[in-house]
């Protein structure tokens, strides 16, 4: 039996769609073992007496991407529902920086004009917006995936994002943190991509890391998901008869008593 393969008895029924990859990841030909560029791949130490915003509570998180099923989700109204709403996908891959989420659908699709760029996640959907040759916004509204601007350095794109919001961390650190990706087509069907991750509240000093992308060979497709999920209703019909249960067996104990 293998499930890995998405074959035998023990393997779930979508088991088909993952794609976790079969090659070892390479930038500028040398294979990796991880993404960190840090002298020992890891990520560095924080600063004595640093003080990394906590997780995100379930409620917060909830409103985000939620916790899912198993974490504890509520199931009294839509708004505390996890994945049945669709609303950004898990993982990082939308970011920044962007990462795979490990599972599937870690396409991307990026389109240029003349003052935007849009990356396109195919992991439920996620667009990121980025405005060229503009300035960051001066309130703190903190959007999904922050506020990018970018600008052009030869033929590097330098993406530049602040205003990233607390159910978005990256390892503790949202507030003051800013991330600075550089895409670089280096091949025909290879594109570098690099990050560097600041927050001095955390960190000695800025630290990141860098992978390249591989083209598809297709194009990317739908990911269908959206909060009309047939789940979404049928989850919130048993929660009210659950609690139709609930009055009903405590009508009878008090008329018991």
């Amino acid at each position: 039996m293998s499930t890995a393969a998405g074959v035998g008895s023990g393997a779930p029924y979508n088991e088909f769609w993952t794609d976790r990859g079969n090659t070892v990841m390479r930038v500028n030909g040398e294979p990796r073992t991880s993404l960190f560029t840090t002298p020992d791949g890891q990520a560095p130490a924080r600063k004595p007496g640093a003080r990394p915003a906590p997780a995100p509570e379930p409620a917060a998180f909830v409103k985000l991407l939620g916790p899912g099923p198993s974490k504890g989700a509520s199931y009294d109204n839509p708004e505390s529902r996890s994945s049945e709403r669709c609303i950004v996908g898990f993982g990082r891959n939308a970011g920044p920086p962007m990462f795979s989420n490990g599972w599937y659908n870690n396409n991307y699709q990026i389109v240029q004009t003349p003052d935007h760029v849009m990356i396109a996640t195919e992991m439920i959907h996620d667009a990121r917006i980025i405005r060229l040759n503009s300035e960051h916004r001066t309130d703190d509204a903190r959007p999904y995936f922050g506020d990018s601007i970018g600008w052009w350095e030869g033929d590097t794109l330098v993406v530049e994002t602040t205003h990233i919001p607390y159910e978005q961390q990256y390892m503790g650190s949202w507030k003051d943190l800013k991330v600075t990706e550089r895409f670089r087509r280096v091949a025909d069907d290879r594109l570098y991509y690099g990050f560097t991750i600041e927050d001095p509240t955390l960190w000695e000093e800025p630290w990141g890391g860098e992978y390249e992308f591989d083209a598809l060979k297709d194009r990317v497709h739908e990911y269908a998901c959206h909060e009309g999920n047939y789940s979404l209703p049928g989850i919130l019909r048993g929660a009210r008869e659950q609690e139709r249960q609930d009055r009903l067996a405590s009508i009878g104990a008090d008329e018991e008593g």
